[in-house]
């Protein structure tokens, strides 16, 4: 790799992405304790995971800038599994997940993004940052004035800021600056030590004690298989936001691998499974991070701060951070989005909704991103039938009845298609016009198949005239009326 390529993915601007690298360091820790509480495990699981992911998807990541760590949304699949069958067994399926991803990659799952609308990708961003923002709101609620004084003050420092110098991200001042007023004024305040202890040893290599048996892969399967479909969907879903936001392209495969690599690294290092994270990625990017360099820096920063200056750490108040994490809700969701609804196709706009709906429903961004996917295909098919259609015309001289088709013959347009002949008609030979049609699947050449024969079978003798290549390709694979049996069965 050519040294100033080698350069612009890891550090464009070291100073900038250390410092981002920094900030995000400081707001994985509150994140790591939350989900490894939300899954059961010791919080020591999730700030280990967070640091084995960072670091290695930084290297072999195919999204430069973008956080990985652990997540809350791998966190709700692991629950049951710790809980049957304890965290031995949480490592072994997160090392599983890990192999899944890399054989993922190996398959290209990655460009099946080019499948994702664009209302999907605005939906997920979202619902996305409306779940960040009601995160935070059980440190907001029920816990004083005080607070929300100092959410407000970290907030105004963050977007005040930037306005007299950018040299240092203001999330990372606004923390160091309300922490130290804190500290200096004595309040109580709900601190990062509250949330579980950190810990004091550095992560260590051992596998995970369970029988290699298949009794074992029975068990920790389905929760892989599960864990790696959601941690591809949201990285994947995260790397096109971060494209967008910074104007690059990202290599969706290789990011596959990467996150596989990651997981099982925090298998073998006694971290849960992981994923991007698109709320400390948009801290990253907003702070001036753009390289590989950032996310490394993160991972490695975050252990040290953990094991080297945990006393310290414990005192950052949670407010601080929750000012940062309200700052990222506010900065991730789309607010043009609103204004657009009226102006952009109904069928955009149900899209970007129901994906939003569904996550919010069922707090599982997987789950609204494939509903999104459904009616965005769904619409699409809807469309493309409209363009759909036949008409014919009869040569009396010849008695040749032509039959023109225009438009996409498929699952959705199979039947109508079908209806657009008139079998009770008898002319003395039929002539089907494809010139300005294709046909797309084994529905459509159904379709087809069901028409020429059912002539045939009427002794109405059927010519297809200006089939494509690819159409033609699909129908000598596929189709039957052209094969000697078909034709057999057309004669009795």
């Amino acid at each position: 790799m050519p040294m100033s390529k080698l350069r612009a993915e890891w550090a464009p601007n070291v100073t900038r992405d250390l410092l981002a690298g920094t900030v995000v360091a400081l707001a994985l820790i509150p994140e790591a304790i939350a989900f490894s509480i939300m899954a059961g495990v010791d919080p020591k699981l999730g700030l280990y995971a967070s640091f084995c992911i960072a670091v290695v998807t930084a290297i072999a990541g195919g999204r430069p800038a973008m956080i990985s760590a652990a997540t809350g949304a791998m966190a709700v699949v692991m629950v049951s599994l710790v809980k049957e069958h304890g965290v031995e067994y949480l490592l072994a399926a997160t090392i599983l997940t890990g192999l899944i991803q890399i054989l993922a990659s190996l398959l290209r799952l990655g460009d099946l993004m080019r499948f994702v609308s664009r209302s999907v990708v605005t939906g997920f961003v979202n619902a996305l940052a409306i779940l960040i923002f009601m995160a935070q709101l059980p440190e907001l609620i029920g816990h004083g004035w005080q607070v929300y004084a100092m959410v407000a003050a970290g907030l105004a420092i963050i977007y005040l800021l930037p306005r007299l110098t950018k040299a240092v991200p203001s999330p990372l001042v606004a923390i160091i600056l309300l922490t130290a007023f804190t500290l200096a004024a004595g309040l109580d305040l709900r601190r990062v030590g509250d949330m579980g202890e950190l810990p004091s040893d550095l992560p260590a290599f051992a596998l995970p004690m369970v029988p290699l048996t298949l009794e074992t892969l029975r068990i920790i399967l389905p929760y892989a298989l599960t864990l790696a479909m959601v941690g591809l969907l949201e990285s994947l879903m995260t790397a096109a936001i971060i494209d967008e936001m910074t104007d690059t392209d990202s290599n969706k495969n290789r990011e596959c691998a990467g996150q596989g690599l990651g997981n099982i690294a925090s298998g073998l290092f006694g971290g849960m499974a992981g994923c991007a994270m698109i709320g400390q990625s948009v801290i990253n990017v907003s702070s001036g991070g753009r390289g590989r360099l950032s996310c490394l820096w993160a991972g490695a920063f975050l252990l040290f701060l953990i094991v080297a200056l945990g006393s310290w750490v414990r005192q950052i108040p949670m407010a601080a951070l929750v000012a940062v994490m309200v700052m990222v809700s506010i900065n991730t969701f789309q607010w043009r989005s609103l204004r657009t609804l009226v102006t952009h196709p109904k069928s955009s706009s149900v899209v970007m909704l129901a994906t939003v709906a569904v996550v919010l429903a069922t707090h599982d961004l997987a789950k609204g991103v494939l509903v999104g996917v459904v009616l965005s295909g769904l619409f699409f098919a809807q469309k493309v039938s409209r363009f759909f259609g036949v008409t014919s015309t009869l040569d009396e001289a010849s008695g040749v009845r032509t039959y023109r088709v225009t438009g996409q013959i498929f699952f959705a347009t199979a039947e109508a298609f079908h209806a657009a002949f008139d079998f009770r008609d008898k002319p003395e030979a039929v002539a089907i016009d494809v010139h300005a049609a294709h046909f797309w699947d084994i529905t459509g050449i159904n379709a087809l198949d069901r028409v020429v024969l059912k002539f045939r079978h009427q002794g109405v003798p059927v010519e297809i005239i200006g089939m494509n290549e690819a159409s033609q390709t699909l129908v000598d694979r596929l189709g039957q009326h052209d094969k000697p049996d078909a034709v057999l069965k057309a004669g009795h």
